[in-house]
């Protein structure tokens, strides 16, 4: 497998264009291994393009070559290191069911990987104190004033993902410099986890030593 890169592309929504698309990809040499539906309205489409590419060529020829397509639009392109059909989500909820103790650092760690981010943080949004941090996530995490509920938005040239942990008086944060724009489907995937995390982690206070 190559380079792994995530596309998203906006594309009218009728028949044979998702088959040019996938033929542009073709030309230069990059195979699609999955493609995610965002959102179909209003005669256009959005999806997600995971694609292995050898990367002899530029990640803008790809974009041009995808341009070349009537009515297509790129909206983003960027490396992922989320591998199609490897089902993370399962793996980051056994690590914490095994050791919900730790719910919210393993919660941390996974989520750059699953929504093809760069770093993400937990952090207290009084006095911005970071509780956890993955890799690569900066020393002052979290935006001047995060949203009280969760949202998706983009802010001094990052996008970002944002999710208060009332249970644990803090607020994650997800992050990327490169791509595109967090979609509202990435921003919901986050919440979902966040929830079951949560009573994961719940499901630790009150235990005794024996049943730890």
């Amino acid at each position: 497998m190559g380079m792994l890169l995530r596309f998203r592309v906006s594309l009218p929504d009728r028949p044979g264009v998702l088959g040019q698309v996938a033929r542009a990809f073709g030309v230069l040499g990059a195979d699609i291994l999955q493609v995610t539906v965002l959102e179909r309205e209003a005669g256009r489409a959005v999806d997600d393009f995971t694609v292995s590419w050898s990367g002899v060529l530029g990640v803008d020829e790809l974009r041009e070559r995808v341009s070349v397509v009537p009515g297509a639009r790129v909206e983003g392109a960027w490396p992922t290191r989320e591998v199609p059909g490897a089902n993370p989500e399962f793996d980051l909820l056994g690590h914490v069911a095994a050791d919900p103790e730790r719910a919210y650092q393993t919660l941390v760690d996974a989520l750059p990987d699953l929504v093809s981010a760069e770093w993400a943080a937990a952090a207290d949004p009084a006095t911005g104190r970071v509780a956890y941090a993955s890799w690569a996530a900066p020393a002052e995490p979290l935006p001047a004033d995060p949203p009280s509920r969760p949202a998706a938005f983009s802010e001094n040239a990052r996008h970002m993902i944002t999710v208060p942990l009332p249970e644990a008086a803090l607020h994650l944060v997800v992050a990327r410099a490169q791509g595109a724009a967090f979609h509202r489907v990435e921003l919901d995937r986050v919440v979902r986890l966040v929830e079951i995390v949560s009573l994961l982690a719940r499901s630790a206070v009150g235990r005794t030593p024996a049943q730890a």
